[in-house]
């Protein structure tokens, strides 16, 4: 029979419920074999003896988005790997960070498998709210073919709002968000998990980091100008100097 494991942590006070992980118990880690298996003349072994490691503060199992997202303190420098089941929702989890760290977003860059509704509505809450200035949503194109009259036509009726939002659609499987602050912070979140929850085991890292965010922010930049879906219009000075352009290019 399968069995379910769950993780106490007895300084946060709360049950992770692991899930159905297969026919098996997990075992203490017993290393006396090591001894039978030292050589007599002192010689090293082959064998490598398992490291048993203490969890560190910074190392978080939670099954909920929204107390994660008030019990992580995102300072400079600051990282956080996380492990969640699968009722953990990431797109509420961002949702909870960004409002209750009152984080004005001057770019949210999201790449993600799948989303649903509910991260739709999220979002759009985000930008209403003024918490989001310019939101890019780069998308599987499994998704945009699975949800061609139904999610896609939904983003852009309500995420669509001021010019702010930019989709592209490609060919990926990557799970990530990053966001700068106005204040300065340059903070991505990756790792497994969509922004919906899958009722699996996932994972993430966020952390706050100025060359991680260029890193991922260059390439995701790249994909948005050759995948966008949305032609923006062109305004003020910009418009000018394209008009000039065009003139002396004739």
């Amino acid at each position: 029979m399968s069995r379910r494991k769950k993780i106490q942590a007895d300084e946060d006070g709360f049950n992770f419920d692991i899930g159905d992980i297969g026919n098996f118990d997990l075992p203490d880690v017993d290393t006396s074999l090591f001894d039978v298996l030292s050589d007599d003349e002192g010689e090293e072994t082959r064998y490598i003896k398992p490291k048993v490691y203490t969890r560190k503060p910074d190392f978080v199992m939670y099954d909920n988005a929204v107390k994660l997202a008030r019990d992580i303190e995102m300072t400079e420098g600051s990282r956080y790997d996380v492990i969640v089941n699968g009722s953990f929702i990431f797109g509420d989890f961002l949702e909870a960070f960004i409002v209750r760290n009152n984080a004005k977003c001057k770019k949210l860059t999201i790449s993600t498998l799948s989303m649903n509704q509910n991260n739709i509505d999220s979002l759009h809450n985000l930008i209403t709210h003024g918490y989001i200035d310019e939101l890019n949503l780069i998308i599987s194109a499994y998704f945009y073919n699975m949800e061609i009259r139904a999610l896609i036509p939904y983003i852009y009726r309500h995420l669509d709002i001021d010019n702010r939002l930019q989709l592209a659609v490609a060919n990926v499987h990557t799970k990530t968000a990053q966001f700068e602050t106005l204040g300065g912070k340059k903070i991505i979140a990756h790792g497994s998990a969509n922004l919906r929850s899958s009722g699996s085991i996932e994972q993430f890292t966020i952390e706050e980091s100025p060359e991680l965010y260029d890193f991922y922010d260059e390439f995701f930049s790249r994909i948005l100008e050759r995948y966008q879906t949305i032609r923006k219009p062109v305004w003020g000075k910009d418009a000018w100097a394209d008009l000039i352009r065009k003139k002396f290019n004739d």
